[in-house]
């Protein structure tokens, strides 16, 4: 299986994260930020700020862990103006070489634990456990405030709305 290529390429190799662990603060470049906004379709990306560490564990997995800071704009899903939204979020996933299959009560300690991923080619790719915090971080329905969806009312609509069954019937009648 191919590894897809992730937007933001903040990968590291495995063999080179160190005992004491590896840290990082990073701000993305205007070039990251537009791929990252196109690619989540926002208006505008800002800034985007993340710090985070890589620790090894026993049995040899890795930790990544910290958290994420952007601004942004997305559109309004009622009026498609700018909203301004501020995206706060924190991520915690472990690397293995291998998952062991699960199954029942097992199943429901992973879900309350940390994200498992495998380690493909002997690297840690940072990157998409990020864009995809940003992803999962953002208001899937921004409004600006004020607006609302509306339906007309019926003062508004057609007074001469005839019904599909009234032109079927005349149909019917004619030779």
């Amino acid at each position: 299986m191919t590894p897809v290529k992730s937007v933001l390429d903040w990968s590291h190799a495995a063999v080179d994260v160190p005992q004491g662990g590896l840290h990082r603060a990073r701000t993305a470049s205007a070039d990251d930020r537009g791929k990252i906004a196109t690619a989540l379709g926002l208006l505008e990306l800002a800034e985007f700020a993340t710090d985070y560490r890589i620790d090894r564990l026993a049995g040899g997995g890795y930790r990544l862990h910290g958290r994420i800071v952007a601004d942004l704009a997305q559109a309004c899903v009622a009026t498609l103006a700018p909203v301004a939204e501020r995206v706060t979020e924190t991520f915690d996933t472990e690397f293995w070489p291998t998952l062991a299959p699960s199954g029942g009560e097992q199943d429901a300690s992973i879900l309350d634990g940390r994200d498992l991923e495998v380690i493909e080619d002997g690297v840690i790719d940072a990157g998409r456990v990020i864009f995809e915090t940003l992803s999962a971080g953002l208001d899937p329905y921004p409004r600006i405030e004020g607006a609302e969806f509306r339906m007309p009312d019926k003062a508004e609509q057609s007074p001469e709305k005839i019904s599909p069954f009234a032109v079927l019937s005349k149909l019917k009648n004619k030779p």
